[in-house]
């Protein structure tokens, strides 16, 4: 299993870019940066997006794609993008409504659309080539899941997309022994009502719900730092000698053999 971070910031300053994951070459865990990072060589390999939330850092990219995919004149598939209805219906009825951005579902043709959108019910596996892949409820302000991803060779990652404390997600994966996690934590110790408020998490929130987890994943990546206290977030984390912590960066691989 390899990941590349296109993007892992939770603001966008010069410098930072959205969250978005590339598994291997064809599957985006969310599309904030896949425009901006990709090359359309690279683009024109994407044939899955799973999209976590419908919050613009995490969608902002996916409009552009579709238009890349559809201009090239040799994109041969239809683009599927995947997530619970509640995340479908927000991002079709405000991004692909024909005023905000055209109504891919629909062209070039009804019935060989480049864009369609495929619902995925919380808790159930996908499989998609060599993957096998599960929405987890997440808590954050709007309809939000994480993703399970596992390996033919049984290596596992979670991706939370945005959360804040939660105890579902956990439950639910508590017999699933993590390789990785990858983990919101997007404010400093000082801001952690601010944090669980607006459905986030800080280093001292996340040392609360690694307790929750009965199997510790191996490795932890924080990511979504806010730009502005991205610094002092550092520092705390640091001081927490947790092992295993790696804080993301855009460009890092992780790899799972």
């Amino acid at each position: 299993m390899r990941l590349k971070v296109l993007g892992c910031s939770g603001g966008n300053q010069p410098g930072t870019k959205s969250p978005s994951f590339l598994l291997n070459k064809s599957i985006l865990l969310d599309a904030g940066s896949v425009t901006s990072t990709l090359d359309i060589k690279s683009q024109l390999e994407i044939t899955h997006v799973f999209i976590t939330h419908p919050h613009l850092d995490h969608i902002k990219d996916l409009p552009l794609l579709i238009d890349n995919l559809i201009l090239s004149g040799s994109y041969p598939l239809t683009l599927k993008v995947l997530s619970i209805l509640e995340v479908i219906i927000a991002i079709k009825e405000n991004i692909f409504n024909g005023l905000i951005w055209p109504d891919f579902t629909v062209i070039p043709s009804p019935e060989k659309p480049i864009l369609k959108f495929v619902p995925l019910s919380p808790g159930e596996e996908i499989k998609i080539y060599e993957y096998s892949i599960t929405p987890v409820l997440v808590e954050h302000t709007c309809p939000a899941v994480g993703y399970l991803v596992k390996n033919s060779a049984g290596r596992s990652l979670f991706y939370t997309g945005d959360t804040g404390p939660t105890n579902l997600t956990w439950e639910f994966l508590e017999k699933v022994p993590l390789d990785a996690l990858i983990i919101d934590i997007s404010f400093p110790n000082a801001l952690s009502n601010l944090a669980e408020e607006s459905g986030h998490l800080s280093p001292h929130l996340l040392v609360e719900e690694l307790k929750k987890i009965k199997n510790p994943p191996k490795r932890i990546y924080p990511y979504h730092l806010k730009p502005q206290y991205q610094d002092k977030i550092i520092e705390e984390l640091r001081e927490l000698a947790i092992p295993g912590l790696y804080i993301l960066r855009e460009g890092d691989i992780i790899e799972l053999d």
